[in-house]
């Protein structure tokens, strides 16, 4: 928890969790499935331990607690059933929410022959080409994680380490919470490079 408390409070200060958006989530349990999770209305740049929730694998509470998960806890919770996710980090920055809307069209922003992609987990060269796939945004989020699913255990298109959420902001996951955070600081990075470098012609 203290890890995901220091997370949102760096991603406060970076302006990618402003307001009360965002969410975060890290695997407490395997069996059963068990999210330690961000609850829903607070600034994560002032997280308490008593702003999360335990929230079980239907993305239901888990414990009795006065507050409710996140609207998308089913998006951690399939992240870690299928992907094997440790830990689930969900930012607002402006460059993911420009870049995502802009290119949403073509389902991916392609990130390719950039050094800090050496930092997604498995890659081993700048010259890999990485496409962030884009879904359109949507309040259903039931039906959203039912698509995740889909392409997490699609072997042609495979979904890894994260994706954009249209106009929204951008999922990253890890084994941990570290792996996790190292994501999300690798994919802001190269939405920022690109977004001051071409703008956002999609």
């Amino acid at each position: 928890m203290n890890a995901l408390i220091e997370a949102g409070r760096d991603f406060y200060q970076r302006g990618w969790s402003l307001g009360t958006s965002s969410n975060y989530s890290e695997v407490i349990s395997q069996h059963p499935l068990i999210l330690n999770m961000t609850a829903s209305g607070f600034s994560k740049g002032h997280l308490t331990p008593e702003q999360f929730v335990r929230v079980d694998e239907h993305a239901r509470l888990a414990e009795a607690s006065q507050y409710k998960p996140s609207a998308e806890a089913a998006l951690h919770t399939t992240l870690a059933r299928v992907a094997g996710a440790g830990a689930v980090l969900h930012t607002h920055s402006v460059a993911a929410t420009i870049l995502s809307e802009a290119h949403c069209r073509h389902g991916f922003i392609l990130l390719q022959n950039y050094e800090m992609l050496k930092g997604l987990a498995g890659i081993q060269t700048h010259e890999a080409s990485f496409p962030l796939t884009i879904f359109p945004n949507t309040q259903d989020i039931a039906a959203l994680a039912i698509e995740v699913e889909a392409r997490l255990e699609d072997i042609t298109q495979p979904l890894s380490h994260g994706f954009l959420l249209a106009g929204h902001g951008l999922y990253a996951w890890g084994k941990d919470v570290a792996e996790a955070r190292r994501h999300i600081e690798i994919f802001e990075f190269l939405l920022e490079v690109i977004l001051r470098r071409h703008g956002v012609s999609a």
